[in-house]
């Protein structure tokens, strides 16, 4: 089993624009061009070319007409929004054919991610049991990810069963050794108990007898 685990940090101070996309129709909607543009004046210049406008052209939202004519403007609008073209002499007008026209000006603001968790399972050979990696992204700036795999069913089995075995045979002599220690200390306790209550012997009988008297012998 191996695991690591990785941080990194994405600090941009001034990210450049990327290309949004947009959709872009002629005046009668007849013609509908879907465009990618990071500035008004770039997509000024793709719409013309898109719908072979023979002239500078003005660009207006397709559902209500509004003029779209500074970039701090074009900057608010969301991706995909519809946008009118029209030449010198063309001016907006509502749709005449019923139904919905696609519009995302009633969308839901843009969401900001706060933090993002991925878990991607995998495995590297048909033996393992298997690899986790986890990977966090908060804000969209720092990411964490860490990685754990285990490998070998059999070799992972091994290895727990010998730790297993060294787990009790360790445990075995800590055992026996406390077992003959604690013998020893219940010998030496009852050896003075036992000296105590049994004297010797010599201890019982006095220390001088008086001597034995002489019978005379008769002749």
């Amino acid at each position: 089993v191996s695991a690591s685990a990785s941080m990194t940090q994405q600090l941009l101070s001034s990210p450049a624009p990327r290309p949004r996309p947009y959709r872009v129709c002629n005046w009668d909607r007849s013609l509908r061009k879907g465009i990618m543009a990071q500035s008004l004046a770039e997509l000024l210049r793709q719409a013309q070319s898109a719908l072979l406008a023979p002239g500078p052209i003005s660009l207006v939202l397709d559902e209500d007409g509004t003029a779209v004519e500074t970039e701090a403007f074009f900057r608010t609008l969301e991706e995909g929004t519809v946008l009118m073209a029209l030449s010198k002499g063309q001016s907006w007008a509502a749709s005449k054919t019923p139904g919905y026209q696609l519009s995302l000006s009633h969308k839901p603001p843009r969401r900001i991610d706060v933090a993002c968790i991925t878990f991607d399972l995998y495995k590297t050979n048909p033996r393992d049991l298997g690899c986790l990696n986890v990977k966090a992204t908060l804000y969209g700036t720092y990411s964490m990810s860490y990685d754990l795999r285990c490998y070998g069913a059999k070799r992972l089995m091994k290895e727990a069963l010998r730790w297993t075995l060294f787990t009790m045979q360790a445990t075995g002599h800590v055992l026996l050794g406390t077992s003959c220690y604690m013998q020893q200390l219940l010998d030496a306790t009852e050896e003075p108990k036992e000296a105590e209550s049994n004297p010797p012997l010599q201890s019982l009988l006095p220390c001088s007898l008086p001597p034995v008297p002489r019978r005379k012998m008769l002749q």
